[in-house]
């Protein structure tokens, strides 16, 4: 019966990659290549002896941003366009549940969230490489993979929105969800600083609803200096809080899916 289950989300999961795939975002992976080779170009211009620093967190970061921007585009039309088409009311015919659905949707599009962040990463350390660029490798490794992870989470969020809005809309709260996420720990720091009950009140609640995605953001501590980054306790239970906030978000988007009317 699991095997079945599985073999099922497997499908649905293998759908999605090879239709992702077919909408050619590898070409980012080009896109995101000839960028940083015009970045290395410009920077000894710009940059007074900082250029090495410079050029691997703006890598770091322009991997940072293609991931999330396809996690939000892609998923937040994933169910809708099943909608659209009507192709849905014929795959939920079909002895598939909707969570079988809703997973098999998320394991295909963070396969290819993984396929995409993994190369970009190994183009960044092959020009890291060939520029006579001093990092380190298990620090920049490491802020590469919690990238994937935040893009995990994102493609969570955008499927969870697509569920029961437009791909407009969902796009749209998706990135507002994504700024907030990045914005969470300040606001409440905001709020302590202020002593203000009713802002205090509120930021807590946003802590606890939205994602905390400064979390996963290791990119600066890889950057300037692998000792800043956290304990590996720490980066275990960050990991876990992503697994496990990703798994309440479908739980909810597999609800809200059971309970629509197609």
């Amino acid at each position: 019966m699991v095997n079945t289950g599985l073999a099922r989300i497997a499908a649905v999961a293998g759908n999605v990659y090879l239709e992702v795939l077919r909408d050619r975002l590898l070409y980012l992976v080009a896109l995101f290549t000839l960028l940083m080779v015009a970045v290395a170009a410009l920077l000894p211009a710009i940059a007074a002896g900082t250029e090495d620093k410079i050029f691997l967190d703006l890598g770091l970061a322009a991997i940072h941003w293609l991931s999330a921007v396809v996690a939000l585009f892609v998923g937040s039309g994933l169910i809708n366009r099943e909608v659209e088409k009507r192709t849905i009311l014929v795959v939920l015919t079909k002895p598939l549940s909707r969570a079988e659905f809703v997973l098999g949707k998320h394991l295909g599009l963070t396969m290819v969230l993984g396929l995409l962040v993994a190369a970009l990463g190994v183009v960044l350390l092959l020009l890291l490489s060939l520029q006579g660029i001093a990092f380190a490798a298990g620090s920049v490794l490491l802020a590469i993979g919690f990238i994937a992870l935040e893009a995990m989470v994102l493609a969570a969020i955008a499927l969870f929105f697509g569920s029961f809005t437009s791909s407009l809309l969902a796009l749209l709260l998706g990135l507002a969800v994504y700024l907030m996420g990045h914005l969470s720990q300040n606001l409440v720091n905001l709020a302590r600083i202020n002593r203000d009950p009713g802002l205090t009140r509120v930021s807590h609640l946003l802590y606890l609803v939205l994602p905390d995605l400064e979390r996963l953001n290791l990119r600066n501590l890889a950057v300037y200096g692998p000792e800043l980054l956290p304990q590996k306790t720490v980066m275990i239970s960050h990991g876990i809080y992503a697994l496990a906030y990703t798994a309440l978000v479908l739980s909810l988007t597999a609800l809200i899916i059971r309970r629509r009317q197609f």
